[in-house]
């Protein structure tokens, strides 16, 4: 009886995530080079946490390209705890757009400098939220076709907006859930029961919700072209 292996990715599919991940990296090295040299130029801590806010938007990341990297039957058997973990840690990416809020004129370093940094982090916390979002809807509509796949996307995105709120406003993080989760579950419950009494919550769930989204149509509409190019 013969014996099915394991689908090992193509070499065009590896070739392609090499290449994302030299992009990737290239990128966050040079946020890294820019809070390093602030540090140098300053003697000041000022925007090291934006180090670990990074740190926090790999992890997504790397569950995701985990599970795509993954042979068939292993993926399958941890597509669903791996997956849990993932939407736990997945606002964090996003979340570093909102550290624009932290730019202000400060001595010693010129505003635009801060300015560049600030949104060299945003920019990659945002694009390893949407490449990480693209490995999982891509494992998700293979098991359960496309709507669904677009549906597990839409509800991502609408959930990790909320997370954003929780992390900027309320100041939980994702390992709250085990740390603190009574606490955590009420605040949520609170919001979710008492819509009017918190007009800021929905606020920023809806907007950010929108514009992650429509960025996200985007990104996946400029790959469909690349694609098409390709093929010409």
């Amino acid at each position: 009886m013969p014996v099915s292996l394991p689908q090992l990715p193509s070499a065009t599919h590896l070739r392609q995530r090499l290449g994302l991940l030299f992009v990737l990296g290239a990128s966050i090295t040079l946020s890294v080079v820019l809070i390093t040299f602030r540090v140098f130029m300053t003697q000041e801590l000022t925007f090291v946490f934006l180090l670990w806010n990074l740190f926090l938007a790999l992890i997504p990341f790397g569950l995701s390209t985990m599970l795509g990297l993954a042979a068939g039957p292993v993926r399958r058997r941890l597509l669903l705890p791996t997956g849990a973990v993932w939407l736990l840690f997945f606002p964090n990416a996003p979340y570093i757009l909102t550290d624009l809020f932290h730019l202000a004129q400060r001595p010693g370093v010129p505003y635009w400098y801060d300015l560049a940094l600030i949104l060299t982090c945003a920019w990659n916390g945002l694009m390893l939220a949407y490449a990480s979002l693209i490995e999982m809807q891509g494992l998700v509509r293979r098991r359960m076709g496309t709507v669904v796949g677009w549906g597990f996307a839409t509800a991502a995105i609408v959930l990790s907006s909320f997370g954003i709120y929780l992390g900027r406003y309320l100041r939980w993080n994702s390992w709250d859930i085990f740390m603190n989760p009574l606490t955590l579950f009420y605040d949520i419950l609170n919001r979710v029961l008492h819509p009017m009494a918190h007009p800021r919550t929905y606020g920023v769930t809806v907007l950010f919700s929108a514009f992650l989204l429509l960025g996200y149509i985007t990104v996946r509409q400029l790959a469909g072209m690349h694609r098409e190019e390709q093929e010409r």
